[in-house]
């Protein structure tokens, strides 16, 4: 199964560290080095670093960039200035969705990268080079010339300062990003991440992100796997394609209609939308907290008085404040804060109450 798998450029960093390596979105990942406590606990307290060189670099230039970046995303790119980014969706006509992603305002005219999800690179390139028909613009698939990091945690600035040299990083906003280069190699370093916690992710070429993992590992920043990956977004409140976003669930259902700009502009999927808000929603993504230890996973029903309103999404016993608490799709009836519910886990079902979807408080830098 593995010789199927592809492999990022820091397949041998990780080979080497030991880490327990897994498929995940078509390529053979790290899920751990030690353990998920004390990964999740470095990023929380410290500084950890993440492989993200799975994720897919789209890049979309031309005269009509802008128009047509906006007609394929939900957020509205009209104006924003260079070293922007933004947050959002492809969407289906019918409001589902294709992918979501980062939109970067590249510092030059008409041009934009667009970061996808590594398990839908192929699909979300394919979508976006059918929607060209009567847009002038290049669509350039360059994900595999790239490899990335992500250094995450309160520490996170002075690794990038002081043992990597990136100084302008400091100066950096929530959602920015400024262009760097390593030995003459072009590399873009933005205050983004997945985790809840302020940092940075450094985009450049294969051979440049493998010199930096070694410095930053040198330095004492902790090797992270996918493990505390999905602990640290899902405290944060952040959704994962496939679980809390899909193409059977719409960004309003999901929670994430700030994104979606309805009122503003024309894109796909808008139209959909706003059916589904003026009709209001059947159904929608909440937080639960159950009153015990056991732990809920993904795919575990939510039930009412023996009755199924609702099937759980991610599930953990959260490490940062050692609760048991997932998210789930639930019906409207069932989503207002407080109310009770209930999980089944196998045979016994487990009082829960219906709460927000972010477990921590986030610490981005604003």
């Amino acid at each position: 199964m593995e010789e199927n798998l592809l492999k990022t450029c820091l397949y041998d960093k990780h080979v080497a560290l030991n880490a327990l390596m897994s498929p995940f979105g078509g390529f053979i990942m790290p899920i751990q080095y030690t353990n998920i406590t004390d990964e999740h606990n470095a990023v929380r307290h410290h500084a950890g670093m993440f492989d993200v060189s799975h994720m897919g670099e789209i890049f979309v230039s031309g005269p009509d960039a802008e128009k047509f970046v906006n007609h394929i995303f939900s957020n509205n790119i009209t104006g924003i200035p260079e070293g922007k980014i933004l947050y959002g969706m492809l969407l289906y006509p019918n409001g589902t969705v294709v992918d979501d992603l980062l939109v970067y305002k590249e510092y030059q005219p008409d041009k934009y990268l667009l970061v996808v999800n590594a398990s839908n690179i192929a699909k979300d390139y394919e979508w976006i080079c059918a929607q060209k028909d009567g847009f002038d613009v290049e669509v350039v698939n360059a994900s595999d010339s790239w490899g990335e990091i992500a250094l995450q945690g309160p520490e996170a600035e002075k690794f990038a300062v002081e043992t990597l040299g990136l100084a302008p990083a400091a100066e950096l906003g929530f959602y920015t990003y400024y262009e760097a280069a390593w030995k003459g190699a072009r590399m873009v370093v933005s205050r983004t991440g997945y985790t809840g916690e302020d940092g940075f992710e450094i985009y450049c070429t294969h051979e440049a992100v493998n010199e930096i993992w070694d410095i930053l590992l040198a330095a004492g920043v902790t090797p992270c796997g996918l493990g505390c990956r999905d602990t640290l977004r899902f405290e944060a409140g952040l959704p994962l394609y496939g679980h809390e976003l899909s193409d059977e669930i719409t960004p309003l259902e999901a929670g994430l209609g700030m994104f979606a700009k309805i009122k503003d502009k024309e894109f796909i999927g808008r139209d959909a939308l706003a059916v589904q808000k003026e009709a209001g929603l059947s159904r929608k993504i909440v937080g639960i907290e159950l009153q015990d230890k056991a732990i809920p996973r993904a795919g575990y029903p939510v039930e009412v008085e023996g009755v199924q309103v609702g099937v759980v999404t991610t599930g953990y016993r959260s490490i940062s404040t050692d609760r048991s608490v997932c998210v789930a799709m639930v019906d409207k009836a069932y989503t207002e804060l407080g109310t009770q519910v209930e999980i089944r886990i196998r045979k016994k079902v487990f009082p829960g109450i219906v709460t927000k979807k972010r477990f921590y408080e986030t610490n981005y830098k604003k």
